[in-house]
């Protein structure tokens, strides 16, 4: 499925024929796909391989910054997260930079392979604290590592702005829009964060997590990996159950403002999300709309 535009087009052929030339004691192992999402496509390579394939120029950056940053945060973390092992060179067939990593075991966070629904929040919110508590390591908010959610609310109204018009009008017509950006406008209406900047990891979600026997095992796709101020980084537990979600608030234990802003975020990014993708990717439109579901139900 074409998401964007600007996508390079990508078979197995072109994947064999990158191997060939680059890795050519891996070109015969089996390949099979395991998963796709907005930025990236995943192929399983063998049994202890994972190939990370960028959609487009403008993600093909977050491949360099997994490579250099992820062995570097790694053991600061309390549980997995993605090991490279190449760094892949464009080549014939798909002119841009790839990546890939050891094989992890788990499943996509889900009722499937949850069994206790506050200790995964627990568990993330000691990962997101451990993540955030990191040294920047001479790293700073700039190029690569200043992705919009670090930063302010105030900076996104014009185009989130755009969605919820998008949003409002046929053939979306998303109910509760009009709550919703109040929900938005309220926050803007707040003092700007004041704390440190930070490691953030970016898109938490449910598919960026893995959990193994129960719960959680691993973080993945540090594509979205920047520094910044960390509102936006607690923005998709609204994508959890609320036991989860309840218990991942009690762990941080963060103040009102903080709480809002983050409410806020994740709005924005949800209504930005089915806006774009409306067309090209319904599930991932089932998700987003599931996220504000959330936010709407925990406002009433």
């Amino acid at each position: 499925m074409t998401l964007h535009e600007n996508e390079i087009t990508l078979d197995e052929a072109a994947l064999r024929a990158l191997l060939r030339d680059q890795r050519p004691e891996w070109a015969d192992l089996p390949l099979t796909p395991a998963g796709a999402g907005t930025d990236n496509r995943m192929y399983r390579l063998g049994d202890r391989l994972l190939l990370r394939m960028p959609r487009t120029p403008n993600t093909a950056a977050d491949v360099r910054k997994e490579q250099e940053w992820l062995p570097r945060l790694a053991p600061h973390l309390p549980c997995r997260v993605p090991e490279p092992v190449y760094a892949g060179l464009p080549g014939p067939g798909f002119p841009l930079a790839w990546s890939v990593y050891r094989w992890l075991d788990g499943a996509e966070v889900s009722p499937a392979s949850v069994t206790d629904w506050p200790a995964l929040g627990a568990d993330l919110a000691a990962a997101v604290r451990s993540l955030h508590a990191t040294p920047l390591m001479g790293a700073r908010r700039g190029g690569d590592l200043s992705w919009y959610r670090g930063g302010s609310l105030r900076d996104c109204d014009g185009w989130v702005g755009e969605s919820f018009d998008a949003c409002a009008a046929p053939p979306i017509a998303l109910p509760g829009l009009a709550r919703l950006r109040r929900i938005w406008r309220d926050a803007l209406a707040l003092p700007e964060p004041t704390g440190p900047h930070v490691w953030l990891h970016g898109d938490l979600k449910p598919s960026n997590l893995l959990a193994a026997d129960g719960a959680l095992h691993a973080i993945i796709d540090f594509g979205g990996l920047s520094i910044g101020h960390p509102d936006a980084e607690h923005a998709p537990v609204w994508d959890l159950p609320a036991p989860a979600r309840q218990a991942y608030w009690a762990a941080l234990d963060l103040d009102e403002p903080t709480w809002l802003r983050a409410r806020a975020w994740a709005v924005g990014v949800a209504v930005s999300g089915v806006a774009y993708y409306w067309h090209t990717d319904p599930a991932f439109v089932a998700e987003c709309r599931a996220r504000l579901d959330a936010v709407l139900e925990g406002a009433g």
